[in-house]
């Protein structure tokens, strides 16, 4: 157990940060267009040795991908790590990283979906928090908001904020705690190794895509019975997009799936937060604190404390 959860040093004009790919391929103009938004922040942009690599469906082979991101976490040089995109990946070769060197050189680790991995070790593993955020795959993408970099940048650069959206919930309630979670496919496939979050206390933030409602539940299932939807201060419910009947008809909304499996629960469940595989992907970070308000007309609202 982690007693102290480390906050890396926000960014400041003329950093270096680097964009690795540690998980899907990307192709190289995605990477060649998000360079200038990077730099227009005033941050000096590097670029993993392999990071256009392909194997497959992967950017490199494990030996190339784990050796750039090895690289991104011991050089001193890089005060932040862009994870190109996300796709599949990471589970094959964190276990083979050595993140000692955040001991002394903590930093930001930036990325969503399949980053989860990523974020679920620095937190529960390295005790570093880190930025749920979006990536550069999609940096020059004109169905993402406005909002979405500029969150991102404003964390990064330590900017204080908060955030209001249109909810979804049964009634008025507030509550606070340490974010954790991300991509509920992801939680699901860490359970039992050293990066299944310890969800007590916490707000649990889950979001997913293009899956199942029978795979939805049953992934809601397996975290209930492994306690990890037990003692939450609040569920952050983000993006449920794409979502598919298959060939079983399951004939239920994925919000009333997820309200099933914490119906014996009493903390409040807080529905449509702007986060994950949708246009308004808000950056927030794992391992912070923050406050959840719902009030009249269901406006929920996030601040960090």
């Amino acid at each position: 157990m982690i007693d102290k959860i480390v906050q890396p040093p926000f960014l400041k004009p003329g950093d270096q940060v680097a964009i690795i790919s540690p998980s899907g391929v990307i192709e190289e103009p995605k990477v060649v267009k998000a360079i200038p938004v990077i730099e227009s922040w005033g941050l000096r942009v590097v670029t993993g040795r392999n990071i256009y690599r392909s194997d497959g469906p992967f950017a490199g082979s494990i030996t190339e991908r784990l050796s750039d991101l090895q690289w991104a976490v011991d050089d001193k040089n890089i005060k932040a790590v862009f994870c190109s995109r996300g796709g599949y990946g990471l589970s094959q070769i964190i276990d083979r990283v050595n993140f000692g060197a955040l001991k002394e050189t903590p930093k930001w680790f930036i990325g969503f979906s399949d980053i989860t991995v990523l974020h679920l070790w620095l937190y529960n593993v390295c005790g570093l928090m880190s930025v749920h955020g979006e990536m550069p795959l999609n940096y020059s993408n004109p169905e993402k908001s406005d909002s979405t970099l500029d969150s991102l940048k404003k964390i990064l650069f330590g900017k204080s904020y908060s955030y209001k959206w249109k909810g979804d919930t049964e009634k008025e309630d507030k509550a606070s705690g340490v974010i954790v979670g991300g991509n509920l496919s992801l939680l699901y496939s860490l359970t039992g190794t050293k990066a299944e979050p310890d969800t007590k206390g916490k707000i649990l933030f889950i979001e997913e895509v293009g899956e199942y409602y029978y795979h939805l539940d049953r992934m809601m299932t397996s975290l209930r019975l492994a306690g990890k939807l037990e003692g939450l201060t609040a569920l952050l419910v983000g993006g449920l997009t794409k979502m598919d009947e298959g060939r079983i008809q399951w004939g239920r909304s994925a919000e009333s799936i997820i309200s099933g499996c914490v119906s014996n629960y009493e903390y409040p469940v807080f529905y449509n937060f702007p986060a994950g595989h949708i246009s308004e992907n808000l950056a927030f970070v794992i391992g912070k604190k923050v406050s959840l308000d719902v009030g009249p007309g269901n406006i929920s609202t996030m601040e960090y404390l």
